[in-house]
This record gives C-alpha cells, sequence and structure tokens, in this order.
C-alpha cells in the first residue's frame, strides 16, 4: 500500500482572508501547467519556500503592475531607479539574481538580466508564486536569490470573464477585459488592458533642489507612461492528466523618465523611451505516461526590444545624436524544457528537467557599428521529494548548468559552470501547522553586460567571469496557531561569494592610466527576519500583516554599503465589511534604514529618510458581480523616495468599476 503524505498544498494554510468577506473579489482560475513543479495542485505549491499573491488579494489591494503586488510581501521591496524602472528586491537579492517567468517561461532580458516590473500588469494573472533561496531546481538556471513567476488564468466554465475601469489623479486610466470559456475537450482565455498616466502628483512640501528646477509645478514632468498588453491562450484536454496549451503574449510600452531632482550636482538626465515592447510565443505541453509518470514540456520563443532617447535639458526638443544616443536594444531567446515526474518508488516523487535556452542580443546605433552577441545556456536537475513518515517528507535537487558565449563582438568567448543543490526538511504538526529547515547552494552565471560592457569607455571586458554563489540557510513554521489566525514566521541567512564587483586595474585602453573591470571579489551576508500574519478579528474586521528585518554585510569591505532595500519593511491591511455590501479598508506602508546611491563622488551613498504612508478605499456591491471602490493613495500626501532625487507619487484619488460574469 503507498504512504500518503500528511502534508496539506500550502495554499489551503494561506487563503487570504479576504476570502471570507461577502463582497471580496473571486480569485482567478488557476493555469496549472504554468507551475514548474509537475505535482503542484491546482493553485497551490508543493515547496515550502514558495509565496502565492492570487488575483483576488491583488485587485483587493489595488496592485496594478507585478512590482506593486509582489512588494507586499514579507521580505520583497520595491526600488525604483534614475531610469523609472521598478525593481523588486527579494530578501536583498536584486532582479538580476531574482528571474521572472511567464508560465514557468523566462522573462528576464538576456542582455542585462533585468526587467522594468513597473511594465508588467496584473490585470491578466491568476496568481504570482515567489519562491526564495530554496526555490525548485526545476526553474532553472541563475536563480541565486529565488524566482517570480507569473500564472495565467485558466477558464472552467462554458463562458466567463471579467472587466475592470478605472481613472485617478495624473490622468491616470486603465481597462482590462478577461474574456474565457471551455467547449468539449477545448478551452481559450483572451486577455487586454491599458494603464495609462499623463504624470503624477507630486506631494506636500516637494522641493526640486536642482540649480535650473524642472519640477516647479504640483505634477512631476516627464512622468507619463502607456503600457498596453495582449494575451491568448489556446488549450486542449484530450483525456484526464493531458492538457497542451498554446499562449500568446505581447507588451508596448511607452513611458518617459523624470529628472533627477536632489540636491547632488551629478546624475541629471534628459531621457525619453519611446518604446519598451515585449513578445512571448509558448507551447506547454502535460503527457501523462502510464499511471506513475508525468512529461510536461516547453518551447517558446521571446523578443525584447526598447529604445532610449537623450534630449540636452528639460524642454526636450533637442536630442542627442552621438555614438550613445539614440540606443536600441533588441534582443532575442529562443528555448525550452522537458521534465519527467515520476511516482512510481514507493514514497518518492521524483522529477528530473532539461533546459536549454539560446539569447542573443543586438545594440544598434547608427553612429556605431551594430554589436552581436549570443550566449546558450543548458541545465539539468532533478529533485525528489521523499515521504519519510505520513507527517513529515524530505525534498533534495542537485543540478549542474553551463553556458557558452557563442558570438562576442570584438572581444573573446568564454564559458562558466555551476553546480546547485538543494535540501529541505518539512515537519507537520497537525493537518494545519507545519515548521521546515532548509539549505541551498545556488548560483547565477554574469550577463552579457557584466562581461563585455565597456560602461562607455571606462571599463575592460572579462570574458571568463565566473558565477556568483549564494549559500541559503532557512528555518521557519506557518499554520493556523491559534483561533482565527494564519502565522508565517522565518529566519534566515545567507552568504554571498564571488559576488561581482568592478576592480581598478592598470590599462591605457580606456584614455587614461585605469580601467574599470567586473572582477569576482565580492562577498556578502544577508541576514533576516520574516513575519507574516492574516487575523480574523471580532465581528467582520479583519487584519493582514507583513514585516521584515534584513541587514545586508558587505564582508570584503564592510565600509561600502550593499543599497537599494530596506533594513526594515512593515505592510498592514485592516478591513471592515460595514454591511454585506459595503467594506471598507485601510493599508499601512512603511519602511526605514534605506541606503542608495547619491551622486557625489565624496559621498557617494545616502540613507533615505523612513517614511509611512497610509491609503484608504471603499468598495461597494449593489450586485452581484458589480463593484465599485473610491479610496485615496498617500492620504497623508508624504514626501518620499525609494531613490535619491526621485519623490514617489504624493495624495491620490482613484475610482474603479469591476463587473464579473
Amino acid at each position: 500500500m503507498r504512504t500518503r503524505r500528511f502534508v496539506l498544498p500550502l495554499s489551503a494554510l494561506f487563503l487570504p482572508l479576504s476570502a471570507f468577506a461577502a463582497n471580496a473579489p473571486s480569485s482567478a482560475p488557476v493555469f496549472t501547467l504554468g507551475s514548474v513543479d509537475v505535482h503542484a495542485r491546482r493553485g497551490s505549491s508543493a515547496t515550502v519556500a514558495e509565496h502565492t499573491l492570487d488575483a483576488a488579494r491583488i485587485q483587493q489591494l489595488d496592485r496594478d503592475t507585478v512590482g506593486e503586488a509582489v512588494a507586499v510581501l514579507p521580505g520583497a521591496s520595491l526600488s525604483r531607479n534614475s531610469r523609472n524602472e521598478d525593481m523588486l528586491y527579494l530578501r536583498g537579492f536584486d532582479p538580476r539574481q531574482v528571474p521572472v517567468f511567464l508560465d514557468g517561461v523566462p522573462l528576464y532580458v538576456p542582455y542585462d538580466g533585468y526587467v522594468d516590473f513597473g511594465r508588467f500588469t496584473t490585470f491578466d494573472l491568476a496568481q504570482i508564486q515567489v519562491a526564495s533561496g530554496g526555490a525548485s531546481l526545476l526553474y532553472g538556471p541563475n536563480i541565486l536569490g529565488g524566482a517570480i513567476n507569473l500564472v495565467s488564468r485558466r477558464p472552467e466554465r462554458p463562458f466567463e470573464g471579467n472587466l475592470r475601469l478605472g481613472i485617478a489623479d495624473g490622468g491616470e486610466r486603465k481597462a482590462a477585459l478577461n474574456l474565457g470559456g471551455r467547449r468539449g475537450d477545448w478551452y481559450y482565455q483572451l486577455g487586454w488592458s491599458q494603464l495609462k498616466a499623463d504624470t503624477f502628483p507630486l506631494p506636500d512640501g516637494f522641493r526640486d533642489y536642482k540649480s535650473v528646477p524642472t519640477d516647479t509645478g504640483d505634477d512631476r514632468r516627464n512622468a507619463d507612461r502607456d503600457d498596453r498588453r495582449l494575451s491568448f491562450k489556446l488549450g486542449y484536454t484530450p483525456r484526464d492528466g493531458d492538457e497542451y496549451a498554446l499562449g500568446y503574449a505581447r507588451q508596448d510600452g511607452e513611458k518617459g523618465n523624470p529628472v533627477y531632482t536632489g540636491s547632488a550636482r551629478g546624475g541629471i538626465r534628459y531621457w525619453r523611451w519611446p518604446w519598451w515592447d515585449k513578445d512571448s510565443l509558448y507551447f506547454v505541453g502535460n503527457t501523462r505516461l502510464g499511471r506513475h509518470a508525468t512529461l510536461r514540456t516547453r518551447v517558446y520563443r521571446d523578443t525584447y526590444g526598447n529604445g532610449l532617447e537623450a534630449y540636452t535639458d528639460g524642454s526636450y526638443a533637442t536630442g542627442l545624436d552621438n555614438g550613445s544616443f539614440p540606443s536600441i536594444y533588441d534582443d532575442r531567446t529562443v528555448g525550452g524544457s522537458v521534465t519527467l515526474a515520476g511516482t512510481a518508488l514507493e514514497r518518492h516523487e521524483l522529477q528530473l528537467a532539461i533546459h536549454y535556452k539560446d539569447d542573443r542580443h543586438s545594440d544598434r546605433n547608427r553612429n556605431a557599428p551594430t554589436k552581436d552577441y549570443r550566449d546558450v545556456t543548458t541545465s539539468v536537475a532533478v529533485e525528489d521529494r521523499f515521504a519519510l513518515t505520513a507527517a513529515s517528507h524530505l525534498r533534495f535537487g542537485l543540478g549542474h548548468d553551463r553556458r557558452e558565449a557563442r558570438r562576442v563582438y570584438y572581444w573573446p568567448t568564454g564559458s562558466a559552470d555551476a553546480t546547485n543543490a538543494v535540501l529541505e526538511y518539512v515537519q507537520q504538526l497537525a493537518p494545519d501547522r507545519q515548521w521546515y529547515a532548509s539549505a541551498a547552494r545556488r548560483t547565477r552565471f554574469p550577463t552579457i553586460k557584466d562581461r563585455y560592457s565597456a560602461r562607455m569607455g571606462a571599463a575592460l571586458p572579462n570574458p571568463d567571469l565566473a558565477p556568483e554563489h549564494a549559500t541559503h540557510l532557512e528555518l521557519g513554521l506557518r499554520g493556523r496557531w491559534w483561533e482565527g489566525a494564519q502565522v508565517q514566521a522565518a529566519v534566515f541567512h545567507s552568504l554571498i561569494d564571488d559576488l561581482i564587483q568592478n576592480e581598478v586595474v592598470a590599462s591605457t585602453a580606456c584614455g587614461g592610466s585605469t580601467c574599470n573591470r567586473a572582477q569576482n571579489i565580492g562577498r556578502a551576508r544577508h541576514l533576516g527576519v520574516e513575519l507574516g500574519l492574516q487575523q480574523q478579528l471580532a465581528g467582520d474586521w479583519e487584519l493582514q500583516g507583513s514585516y521584515a528585518w534584513l541587514r545586508r554585510t558587505n564582508l570584503e569591505n564592510r565600509n561600502v554599503a550593499l543599497l537599494d532595500s530596506p533594513r526594515q519593511r512593515l505592510f498592514l491591511v485592516l478591513g471592515w465589511a460595514a454591511l454585506p455590501q459595503l467594506r471598507l479598508q485601510a493599508t499601512l506602508e512603511a519602511e526605514q534604514g534605506r541606503r542608495v546611491s547619491y551622486a557625489n563622488a565624496a559621498a557617494p551613498v545616502r540613507e533615505l529618510p523612513g517614511f509611512g504612508t497610509v491609503g484608504v478605499k471603499a468598495s461597494w456591491m449593489p450586485r452581484d458581480g458589480l463593484g465599485l471602490d473610491l479610496g485615496v493613495r498617500n492620504v497623508g500626501d508624504k514626501w518620499y523616495e525609494l531613490a535619491d532625487g526621485y519623490p514617489m507619487s504624493g495624495r491620490t484619488w482613484f475610482v474603479n468599476v469591476n463587473r464579473r460574469f
């Protein structure tokens, strides 16, 4: 007789408390094939290192972009840099070290490994899966600090959908439509959305410190955005256990780049991004092979392009035309993966994954030669989830990755290898309570930019730059520990070595006596605590919250700060179902201890002041499937920044209309 594990799906331990409110938005049905774990059940994850945000909670919190949504989780924080990009940090690891996926397909940009999380909207998603250091090896290479997987929708009824419309201060408007349906063995899912704004309101007391200020009015200049997204999926389910889906997602973006307003004399740019476009076509298949084996396949093609224009001043009338601007990036990726999962061995859930990824980058400028690059990355990994007893299991994984530079403009090619491992123990204390411990060894390959960028003539290439390594240790618990509560707590320690940092070397190639060169010379430690609580209070009140404390230490040079993530971060949501059709909500978002770069050679780092902002919202459902929202973000009109000289939005009123059918 086969032993069954006494371990519930993690989603069963952490259903959002908003689901108990009569007027809460319903969660979208989940495309299970979008998970990298073949054994994952619909809407859940079998990996304890993974947290899930569903569509209902994302809508409840009015998080329209992926960056805003993930930032509500313990250990996650958002930064906005001088390129007007939203950067997500997970336990202090940046977006190059925590790549993003769509239904298990990698979306990160081949050239530098970054993505702008402000360009990815949430309207057509069913859930967001966020994995930390103990993430499954089945994701593939470069999971140094974790992974973020955007999982799309999958319809369950003959016809279903939802419509969302909204307006806000700053000329912001949004529209989103999702339609789906099933006909026999076939299903389809269609999504369209647009998120657009002319500017955003500046906070009370704001001041532009430049000698020639550009932002002297009530609204931020050159802060417009226009993000349009179209997604489509066609699926076929010929028999139980078999499913095949063809997916397509296209993003067309355009944005301004607000000018630096701080007190430093440098860092002033007059930039615009006339396009930021991404196009993804992929196939995911799930084939049952007898009673105890399943084969999951992914094949994909992804393209990314952007244009960057620079101007002489804040009038944006005269563009620069030189060897750097206008700048055009053209990136293409083709790849695939095969995962074979089996349960033939008693008490074992084995999975073997093989990945292949071919990245190509082209850097074009009409005043300089076109620079073409090509990287090929392969990976093989095996994971086994072994049921030790009816109430405990052990997950063990081992993988090996290889990256080869097949084509490089001018410079020599190179290659690198990396080995990864994970060990996780989970003990079920009761049907709704568990504790766990994990250890993992992870790597990240240096990007094309890390190895070959000349940094505007100031750096030398390093084709044989080695991977970064991280060793993660984590101890945690989660579950229902008292009446009406769902609790999670974790302590973690991450030791990062071979960090890629610039070193000054003797050379005349950069026009002087020295050059910068990327080297594996850094070491760092991330130590932290994460807490999460969802509590049903007396009557119709509920409380949701997350708190994180993080200390990052540069072990190579303790006088050099590690940047862009706060020391402490708190996020709270208090909700009250005042009437069956009326829900009131207040949010508090606060942080302290964020250090950022400062464009001053004498003092290149600045610690930003801590802040706390409050938001309020009233949601009214006059009838089933129809909802109206009226709310205010940053009620106190607080002036705060996530990067020096780049203020965030002040008090912002918004109105939404939601229709579900």
